[in-house]
């Protein structure tokens, strides 16, 4: 039993090492793959100045649970299956100072005068944290569902503009050796949480 214990408790730490570098790609690619890139990894909110090349239709998009993203991110596990591995993201920024967020429950409007810089007319704006599923990613984790496709549009309050934030969340349900005998349990979720500043395509 006490070997049994090491290996489990052994795998448990790789297997999470796992599940934190999948978020940890999933965000940078996110990052990366602007609303100025050809092909955009994409919030459910349009940017308010969106460039000349943006895509009519969402290339990387939630609705499609972000493909090319979660493709990407996938390619980092080693020694699991891969499409065992969930992944969802969202997407914060700042609005207007002068903005009442007290007056909005849900971002799906879209969130109004959002992507502003952090700093606008010499005041600054307000940070909106995006949610998943309607949880906040960085603060409760815990209360977060295992599985794809989690956000809606009612999550983002920003959208893929360079100087927003996008978080990646990647999640993994595992059922340890001897799952069920005396304390062990019969599965686990593992939780990774990963924010990005999101970057200008050069």
């Amino acid at each position: 039993m006490l070997i049994f214990g090491i290996i489990s408790l052994g795998l448990w730490v790789f297997y999470q090492q796992q599940v934190t570098n999948v978020a940890r790609e999933a965000a940078r690619f996110a990052a990366i793959h602007s609303s100025t890139a050809i092909c955009p990894t994409a919030s459910w909110d349009d940017p308010q100045a969106p460039p000349a090349s943006y895509p009519l239709l969402h290339c990387d998009g939630p609705v499609a649970g972000w493909p090319k993203m979660t493709a990407h991110a996938r390619q980092s596990v080693w020694g699991i299956d891969p499409s065992a591995v969930h992944i969802n993201a969202c997407w914060s920024g700042y609005v207007r100072w002068d903005v009442d967020l007290s007056l909005f429950t849900d971002y799906s409007d879209p969130f109004p005068l959002a992507d502003f810089p952090p700093v606008f007319a010499s005041m600054p704006s307000q940070f909106v944290q995006c949610k998943i599923g309607g949880f906040d990613p960085t603060t409760e984790q815990s209360s977060l569902a295992c599985g794809d496709r989690l956000t809606s549009e009612a999550d983002d309050p920003a959208s893929d503009q360079a100087g927003n934030q996008v978080t990646a969340y990647a999640c993994m349900q595992w059922a340890p050796p001897l799952a069920g005998f005396l304390v062990i349990p019969s599965t686990i979720t593992m939780q990774a949480v990963v924010t990005e500043v999101i970057h200008r395509q050069q």
